[in-house]
């Protein structure tokens, strides 16, 4: 699957907004990128905002456009509103669920660690990062050293890290449990899904 390889700081700045696991630079330059970064005037378009919205949000979950507007498609199909479920059908693939626990010190390090067979759900294997976890599924890193040696590695690199009250973790255990669904409170409050929704309905 292709994935962005660029400056992962310079794509942070552009949205003003921690992403692809940046680090403290965004602190130092809080602008945008380019020589008129920070003293840019420029006004943007209606549309503008709404492709700038939609675009920092597949950043946040690395996706490709096929792959955000297929998970778009869905949530529009089913009931209840739009943008929240959207976002609802985004934070509960199992790579974002780990990367939530702490056993991933970023989302794309998560898909990878999905994706190598180190975690299980239910009892069963599953290396699909996308695959969304439901209310009661119970969450497992594989009983072998290297993926527990992974595992504490990262849980103990990300304790400051607040696992959200929809997820229940045993870290002892390297276990987790899916609660129930995450209310939009629990999710990222720098992201207006509504605009997301306007943009897509143009089309």
């Amino acid at each position: 699957m292709a994935r962005y390889l660029g400056p992962k700081t310079r794509v942070s700045r552009r949205f003003g907004h921690y992403i692809l696991g940046s680090g403290k630079a965004l602190e130092r330059r809080n602008f945008p990128p380019g020589q008129h970064g920070p003293k840019s005037r420029r006004k943007f378009t209606e549309y503008a905002v709404g492709l700038n919205e939609k675009q920092k949000l597949r950043y946040i979950y690395g996706l490709l456009e096929r792959q955000f507007r297929r998970v778009f498609e869905i949530a529009k199909a089913e009931r209840g509103v739009t943008g929240e479920r959207f976002l609802q059908l985004l934070e509960t693939r199992l790579d974002s669920v780990i990367y939530l626990l702490g056993m991933a010190k970023t989302r794309a390090s998560a898909r990878q660690f999905v994706n190598h067979g180190h975690v299980r759900v239910n009892g069963h294997k599953v290396d699909i990062a996308s695959y969304n976890v439901q209310p009661g599924d119970e969450i497992e890193v594989k009983n072998t050293p290297a993926s527990r040696q992974m595992a504490t590695r990262n849980l103990e690199e990300n304790r400051i890290r607040n696992v959200p009250g929809w997820l229940a973790l045993d870290a002892e255990q390297f276990k987790a449990k899916a609660v129930r669904l995450p209310t939009r409170e629990e999710m990222d409050q720098n992201v207006n899904e509504q605009i997301i929704v306007e943009f897509y309905s143009r089309f």
